[in-house]
């Protein structure tokens, strides 16, 4: 074993979020990202219609479904297989396709009233170059969900910060009412991710 993956190791074991999820049941520690944005912004409790964007391993996934209420509509997708979760509706393929995305689109059957993306580019070790992709990727997200969600439906993204993020959070101001950039306790300090959490559709937009 390398000296980098033996000092991965030793962070994954002292990692207090990855043995709390162990011990609740979740799938990885990106899910307690997920709790603080919507502990903070009450997302999912009245959304019955769910996307979510990037969902392998499947622990967003596992907290929507248990926090939509009772029969919620919650699609999980990846370009990644990955293990079935109870209750989701999955779909394996690149989001980037259109006719993935048209899927997408017939598996709601309606509008949605949340998107969320939790996608990432295979990073290279180059901060500016990581930064563009995510931000390419956010894009392309942010562009679905402005066609699938309802009026006064919500929106959350993952992004790695690099120059760009501003201009894309205010770019959103003309769809939502509101939206702020939001740095959960349980994302890794070292980690340049942050969140865009955008509110309430604009009616028409």
């Amino acid at each position: 074993m390398s000296l980098s993956s033996r000092r991965w190791l030793d962070r994954q074991n002292n990692d207090p979020y990855v043995k709390k999820a162990h011990a609740e049941g979740y799938r990885s520690r990106a899910v307690y990202k997920l709790m603080e944005i919507d502990d903070k912004f009450q997302l999912i409790k009245n959304a019955r219609n769910i996307v979510d964007l990037g969902a392998a391993p499947g622990s967003w996934s596992q907290l929507l479904l248990q926090r939509s209420g009772n029969n919620p509509r919650v699609i999980g997708v990846d370009l990644l297989n990955f293990p079935p979760v109870a209750g989701l509706r999955q779909i394996i393929g690149d989001f980037e396709n259109e006719s993935l995305q048209a899927e997408i689109i017939e598996q709601l059957e309606g509008k949605a009233d949340l998107v969320v993306s939790d996608m990432a580019p295979s990073t290279i070790g180059h901060h500016q170059t990581d930064h563009w992709r995510i931000m390419r990727l956010a894009e392309n997200a942010l562009d679905f969900a402005k066609s699938v969600l309802a009026d006064s439906g919500n929106f959350v993204t993952k992004i790695f910060q690099g120059g760009e993020e501003k201009k894309f959070l205010d770019s959103m101001k003309n769809d939502f009412q509101k939206v702020c950039f939001f740095k959960p306790k349980s994302s890794r300090s070292i980690s340049s991710e942050i969140y865009l959490v955008a509110l309430n559709k604009r009616h028409g937009k």
